[in-house]
């Protein structure tokens, strides 16, 4: 796995893959997802910044000319100056970066997403509309609770197995069904012919570091929200 750098102050997760002429970060609760906050980190104006509306949907929005905000829990763009993201508090983040074709993507994968392979239909729309190669797209995979935390009953199970398949990503215990989505997301990155070494996966739990980020689980309801960034600016 790739290392990466920690920017303490802002809580700024900055993954070595994906510096090579981006910007793109994923945050913990400082600065959260303030766009305020977000646009003085990246040293852009809030103008610059797009955030889908997300629904756990498996729609990928493809961002070309109009920044108004649209339904969906993927976005792809190949436009210079933008940063996309999306926001989470348990979900999986996920950026993508196709470095020879300028191609940026950002995902929102909770266990609806992962089991509706959101993933792979960003990957997909990225190799049809883009013409990007697996071997080219590099993928960080960001904070999230991971299996040590998250156990699902067995229709979620069943569910995110179906897309995934046979995987290190679940495991019983107690009687109960324990999921790492972050694991299953890299999962589908390989079966997608995405290389081992261009995926970077952070350690860290949401859950485990409620100091750090926002966990719904944690908070058990509503919480704030983290974010994951990436734009070619």
């Amino acid at each position: 796995m790739h290392s990466c750098h920690l920017l303490t102050m802002n809580r700024v997760i900055v993954p070595e893959n994906l510096q090579h002429g981006l910007t793109a970060f994923f945050s913990g609760k400082v600065p959260g997802s303030d766009i305020d906050g977000i646009a003085a980190f990246a040293g852009i104006s809030k103008a610059q910044i797009y955030l889908p509306v997300q629904k756990h949907t498996d729609k990928v929005l493809i961002l070309d000319t109009s920044l108004e905000p649209r339904i969906a829990d993927a976005v792809v763009t190949d436009r210079k100056g933008v940063l996309i993201g999306v926001q989470v508090a348990d979900c999986v983040p996920l950026l993508l970066h196709d470095k020879k074709r300028n191609v940026a993507g950002a995902v929102h994968a909770g266990w609806r997403g992962t089991a509706m392979s959101i993933l792979k239909k960003t990957l997909d729309i990225m190799k049809r509309r883009f013409f990007c190669e697996p071997q080219d797209i590099v993928m960080a995979i960001g904070p999230s609770i991971r299996g040590c935390c998250y156990t699902v009953g067995p229709e979620v199970f069943e569910a995110v197995a179906h897309a995934t398949g046979n995987g290190p990503y679940s495991w019983m215990k107690s009687g109960k069904h324990c999921i790492d989505l972050a694991l299953a997301n890299r999962g589908q990155a390989l079966s997608a012919a995405i290389p081992e070494t261009n995926i970077w996966i952070s350690e860290e739990c949401t859950f485990c570091n409620p100091d750090r980020y926002f966990s719904y689980r944690y908070a058990k309801g509503s919480t704030g929200r983290q974010a994951a960034f990436i734009g070619m600016v």
